[in-house]
């Protein structure tokens, strides 16, 4: 992956989504939403995020061999995160940027992200954090802004790779545990619909290797590390 202070210009193919509207009149883009696609090819995702009876659509699509495309334009909303909540935040279409990373998903076999493809996810997200005003704590994923319903990008995702390079948060060695799981993912950003959905969604990004939905000891010493973070 490479470094901030290497960021290149990364070529965007354009293939315009009809599946677009206006923002909102005044609203900052201040979040960026990443998922996987979830569909069997790369192909089948371009295809529906471009139907209009679909009616769902990205600002960005980034393949696994690293090809980005374009299929909304940043000034406009795209319909990507759906009912989503983040930070008291809600309906975030209209101030987030949505990117698409090609990945099967859960449902049809889940894998690793290669390197070359969050190579070029981390390029695309340097450049969108230049152009707006995103703060590390809104970099999340989709399962983190709509837990009852969405598990992407997923556990596999290289959050830590993205924070180490500018994109995001990674905390370092975890600290004091909090005392109230649901409190601490309420101030994290989180919607909390019910303690263990979104602790699993919490544990899909920050503490990958144990997604669980159980407030065990280490994911409360994590709670504590993200909720310093996110609020220093």
């Amino acid at each position: 992956m490479t470094s901030g202070a290497a960021l290149r210009d990364i070529p965007v193919r354009d293939l315009p989504s009809p599946n677009q509207d206006d923002r909102p009149a005044g609203m900052p883009v201040d979040t960026l939403v990443l998922h996987y696609t979830g569909m069997q090819s790369a192909q089948a995702a371009l295809d529906r995020l471009r139907d209009p009876a679909a009616a769902v659509s990205s600002h960005y699509v980034v393949e696994e061999d690293g090809t980005v495309w374009r299929l909304v334009p940043e000034e406009r909303r795209a319909f990507h995160a759906g009912v989503s909540n983040w930070r008291g935040h809600t309906a975030l279409n209209g101030r987030s940027i949505g990117i698409e990373v090609v990945n099967p998903g859960h449902e049809w076999g889940y894998r690793p992200f290669p390197a070359l493809q969050m190579a070029a996810v981390c390029d695309l997200c340097l450049g969108i954090l230049r152009r707006h005003p995103i703060p590390a704590r809104n970099v999340v994923g989709h399962s983190d802004v709509a837990p009852d319903r969405k598990q992407d990008p997923g556990e596999l995702f290289d959050w830590p790779g993205l924070a180490r390079n500018g994109v995001g948060l990674w905390p370092g060695p975890d600290g004091a545990p909090v005392a109230d799981a649901g409190a601490a993912l309420a101030a994290i950003g989180y919607p909390v619909p019910d303690l263990a959905t979104a602790l699993r969604a919490f544990q899909r990004h920050w503490l990958p290797a144990q997604v669980s939905g159980l407030a065990d000891p280490a994911t409360m010493a994590r709670l504590g590390a993200v909720l310093a973070a996110a609020t220093a």
